[in-house]
């Protein structure tokens, strides 16, 4: 692939008659290259994920969808995954990505992010860090927090479905207190750590919890801490997403289990912390975000007075 210009992907012209149909699609009518590309676009353009082999109902299916539709630069962003549910959904997704050995993710991050930074000086390349609880906070920790206490520049993703649920039902450390499983029938005997507020004083700018029931807020939470992690320093993202199997729930139950889990009281009502270098950026996306909306305005009144005056002019040459 060659980037003709810094908002568009084409497909060299060599290669255009071999490539499959499906890619020359993919090319011409995914959100590449759009600057205010998010959720609303399923539906209207092609997605960079359309299959995936996770179980019907799986609520971390939702969130890559609107994950993958709001990161702000697809065409220059590298995923990297780790053993999990994750790592079966990676060979559908039309985003570069890498995947890692079990809990070393962040640690591979840092050296990719770094390499890129050094390979490609004068342009823009993001990594996204995405894996389950049990890469993130029990094997993976380590290299976690030390990703966050170097400053590395990228975002950590973590799909909380709080237990091992690819590999049977395994206690994790963000499994709730007193949750039976089937891999741990005596249940949960210490509380949920709070990851938000470690990734909080462990160097993170931006970290934040919330599920994935409303594609608003996924949307602004993955383009603030994209930005942020780009600009200033590491980013944390904390996503509920119920493994329905592993907690007794039918296949379109997820939604209300996201739901419930969010309303005061619950155990992922949405809380954010962010530093002041922080806040500055998503002040400045705000007004950014703002001035596009109303010259795409201007822009749409402009050409719907050019299209009346052409009618008109018409109709004006038209004998009567």
């Amino acid at each position: 692939m060659q980037h003709k210009s810094v908002d568009k992907i084409a497909i060299c012209d060599e290669f255009v008659d071999i490539m499959p149909s499906e890619y020359q699609t993919l090319v011409e009518d995914s959100t590449f290259g759009k600057v205010d590309r998010g959720w609303k676009d399923i539906g209207s353009s092609k997605e960079l994920i359309e299959q995936h082999s996770l179980c019907a109902g799986c609520p971390e299916s939702i969130a890559f969808r609107y994950i993958l539709a709001s990161i702000p630069r697809p065409e220059d962003t590298v995923f990297v995954g780790s053993t999990g549910c994750t790592s079966l959904v990676w060979p559908h997704v039309a985003v570069q990505n890498i995947h890692s050995l079990f809990g070393n993710q962040n640690a591979i991050a840092s050296g990719l992010a770094r390499t890129l930074k050094k390979r490609f000086p004068n342009k823009r390349k993001d990594v996204i860090v995405l894996a389950g609880d049990g890469a993130t906070v029990d094997i993976g920790l380590d290299m976690t927090m030390q990703s966050w206490f170097r400053q590395e520049r990228f975002t950590t993703i973590c799909f909380d479905n709080e237990l091992y649920a690819n590999t049977g039902g395994q206690e994790s450390g963000l499994m709730q207190k007193g949750f039976v499983a089937k891999m741990a029938p005596k249940g949960k005997k210490f509380e949920k750590v709070r990851l938000v507020e470690i990734a909080r004083e462990a160097g993170c700018h931006y970290s934040t919890m919330l599920t994935v029931s409303k594609p608003n807020r996924v949307e602004e939470v993955i383009r603030n801490a994209v930005e942020i992690a780009w600009e200033v320093g590491p980013t944390f993202v904390q996503l509920y997403t119920p493994c329905i199997l592993e907690i007794g729930k039918q296949s379109m139950e997820g939604l209300d289990e996201m739901k419930d889990s969010e309303k005061m009281g619950g155990r992922f009502v949405p809380r954010t912390y962010v530093t002041d270098e922080g806040q500055e950026i998503i002040d400045r996306l705000k007004v950014e975000k703002k001035d596009r909306k109303l010259r795409l305005k201007e822009q749409m009144k402009a050409e719907k007075a050019a299209r009346q005056a052409a009618v008109e002019r018409e109709s004006e040459l038209v004998p009567a």
